[in-house]
């Protein structure tokens, strides 16, 4: 005796062993032996053998038409049996024979659109409304199937779909894996061996390699353009009534620099003591927190910085209302110093005034003049030239403001900076644009003089707002992490009780807030953002959205640093292509991170050998096998080891050098750099939002 039953979802045909009534023991055609329950059989036959009987159902059913069984069967419930004699022509279900009906079981089986299924061996006619809208989407997913391999074929021979035109860059950045053109997508990618990126490259999806990167970045934060929306300017003409103070101001920024936020004055007294004058630009005097700018500037919340490019805060034409550019009376906020012959700070005040901007100096010109070297023992370099004795006394007053702080005897880290300039009318490697890399120490007169006098600025405002009981938002350092904090607390690495970023209301919300707080103050008004009282009610409607405004600055001018440090890598590599290097020198950081000499790159190297042949510190030559622009990753193969390090106490410190951009100095250094790209190092991640200032 042979039988036919169902298991796991499968039919199969074997020889009866033993008959327990309630389960059989079957011998299968492959020799596998199986207990099967009685209920699981669906039919018994002597005739054929059951190998035989499955390869000729088989066969059979494959000639049934499907769409006749369903016009020829019965309404409601029935038997495959019932059917097959039906359509057989048979006197009763148990005459049919065991092939044909096996045939029908089986085909009924493989339409389930057509037939519904109601039990072992049991079916249903599928109503007709049900089954044409069933064939209507087998039919759609048939046409979708055909179009998906149709675009993947274009794909593949670098053609773009015109299906992917309408859903670009939403494809390139975030595909919707079940759409068919997502499917296109990875059929295509895994046919030709290639990445989905290069193919939409290749198949003109994005222009360059440039533009791929940064419309990631655009996605995902600029998904409704970089364009401003048509608002009034910030009417800083208005502001005629400030008093002009009587001072010839000049900058000290970067080549690029056009937010210029702040500038210096200095004035002889009659008295014989100094008047130092640290003007900051005054947008906050301009438009308010709840105007159409107010609410540009929160959204944005920062310059975006990238080499050859940046997508400002504001509004350029905002930005030539209230930048310092030389030749201007702008409106500004001015922290005076008097300041005693010796160099003792007497006194201080912050007036609202405008001011006259009679120069910008740029550090191309000054710092050739101006620098450590040419800096004498008398501190007064031997050359002539505009304003050599204003910086002369403002370098000076900022060795004084460093000692306060505590900053005298910190070693000298040597680390450098990175400045990138792009010609953009120059065809690159990959497409437009042709960069060079210059490096410029950090911690030159010029930086340090800067950003001693922005630190001294920043610290007194924020000590004013926490006085006078006026929230503001604060960097604050403790335990050697950086954050932001709506409490002011000690910036333990600047040496500082307070510090409260106030200095680039230009290209930097929090220090627009705090520049918000700080006129309200100065002007005894009550704040824009008010503050949780001590039972927990909101003594001013804003308080909570300074809560709002510090986190998403944040998270914002993380991404945009991120950003930053990610642009910075593309370029560094399309220099070394561009410069056809087949070979790089690099000091060994720890394991296979090495840092590239002369350049902000860190790389892996997995050849690299351990650390007793190439210790920490060693200089190291490496070959250059592949730069990959589209996922802006370079593979290198170790050559050589050109030197060890000088000394134990040297390795190690080199070894830490992917990290020494400490939070205090990555603070310091956005006081001083403008608009200046910093390197883009292994920072830790907390530090990292600096770099970009």
């Amino acid at each position: 005796m042979n039988v036919l039953f169902e298991e796991d979802g499968a039919f199969r045909a074997g020889v009866v062993l033993a008959d327990n009534v309630s389960s059989l023991q079957v011998a299968l055609p492959t020799g596998r032996r199986v207990k099967v329950k009685a209920t699981h059989v669906l039919l018994r036959f002597e005739a054929p053998a059951a190998a035989a009987l499955m390869s000729e159902a088989e066969a059979l059913s494959e000639e049934m038409a499907v769409d006749f069984l369903w016009e020829v069967c019965a309404a409601g419930e029935f038997g495959f049996a019932d059917l097959a004699a039906d359509y057989f022509g048979a006197t009763s279900a148990s005459a049919v024979p065991p092939v044909q009906a096996a045939a029908v079981l089986l085909r009924l089986h493989a339409a389930p659109i057509y037939f519904h299924r109601k039990g072992r061996g049991r079916f249903a006619k599928a109503p007709p409304e049900i089954l044409q809208a069933a064939l209507a989407g087998q039919e759609k997913k048939r046409l979708q199937a055909e179009a998906v391999l149709r675009m993947a074929a274009e794909l593949v021979a670098g053609k773009l779909p015109e299906e992917f035109k309408s859903q670009l860059p939403q494809l390139i950045y975030a595909p919707d894996r079940n759409r068919p053109e997502a499917k296109a997508l990875a059929q295509a990618a895994q046919d030709s061996g290639r990445s989905e990126a290069a193919l939409l490259l290749a198949a003109g999806a994005v222009g360059t390699t440039h533009d791929y990167h940064l419309g990631r970045f655009l996605y995902d934060c600029f998904r409704e353009g970089t364009d401003f929306p048509e608002v009034a300017t910030g009417n800083a003409a208005a502001l005629s009534d400030l008093p002009l103070d009587d001072v010839q101001a000049f900058s000290i920024d970067d080549a690029a620099t056009t937010e210029i936020d702040d500038a210096f004055s200095v004035k002889r007294q009659a008295d014989g003591n100094w008047c130092i004058g640290i003007h900051i630009a005054a947008p906050g005097l301009g438009f308010a927190v709840d105007s159409a700018l107010g609410r540009i500037a929160r959204r944005r919340l920062s310059t975006v910085y990238m080499p050859g490019k940046k997508i400002t805060m504001l509004p350029e034409a905002v930005v030539e209302e209230f930048t310092l550019a030389a030749g201007h009376i702008a409106p500004a906020v001015s922290l005076y110093l008097e300041v005693a012959p010796d160099l003792r700070l007497l006194s201080q005040r912050t007036v609202l005034s405008r001011i006259t901007i009679a120069d910008n100096l740029r550090h191309h010109d000054i710092e050739p003049l101006f620098n450590a070297v040419t800096l004498n023992a008398a501190n007064a370099p031997a050359t002539d030239f505009a304003y050599r004795d204003e910086l002369v006394l403002l370098w000076e007053f900022s060795q004084v403001l460093a000692a306060g702080r505590g900053e005298q005897n910190k070693p000298d880290s040597n680390r450098k900076d990175y400045n990138f300039a792009v010609d953009w009318d120059a065809q690159g490697v990959d497409g437009p644009g042709v960069v060079s890399i210059s490096e410029r120490p950090r911690g030159s007169p010029l930086d340090t003089l800067v950003a001693e006098l922005m630190i001294f600025a920043n610290a007194t405002w924020g000590a004013a707002l926490r006085d006078a009981g006026i929230p503001a938002l604060y960097r604050v350092q403790t335990g050697g992490k950086v954050r932001m904090s709506t409490v002011a607390a000690p910036h333990e690495g600047l040496g500082v009780d307070c510090y409260a970023w106030s200095s680039s209301p230009l290209r930097r919300f929090a220090d627009l807030l705090n520049q918000w707080q700080l006129i309200a103050w100065l002007k005894n008004e009550l704040p824009p953002f008010g503050k949780n009282d001590e039972h927990g009610k909101n003594a001013a409607p804003q308080s909570t959205e300074l809560f709002a405004a510090l986190r998403d600055f944040e998270l914002t001018y993380a991404a945009y640093a991120d950003f930053q440090r990610q642009m910075e890598r593309y370029w560094c590599l399309r220099y070394l292509l561009q410069t056809g290097a087949t070979t790089l020198d690099a000091v060994v950081i720890k394991e296979s991170l090495v840092r590239v000499a002369d350049m902000p790159l860190v790389l892996r190297v997995a050849s690299l050998p351990d650390l007793t042949i190439a210790p920490r510190g060693a200089l190291v030559r490496l070959q250059v096998e592949d730069i990959d622009l589209l996922t802006a990753e370079m593979r290198l193969r170790f050559v050589e080891v050109l030197a060890m390090p000088v000394s134990p106490v040297a390795a190690m410190n080199l070894a830490e050098a992917a990290e020494a951009d400490a939070a205090t100095d990555a603070d310091a250094a956005a006081e001083a750099s403008g608009e200046v790209i910093a390197a883009a190092e292994a920072r830790p991640a907390d530090m990292a939002e600096d770099i970009a200032d």
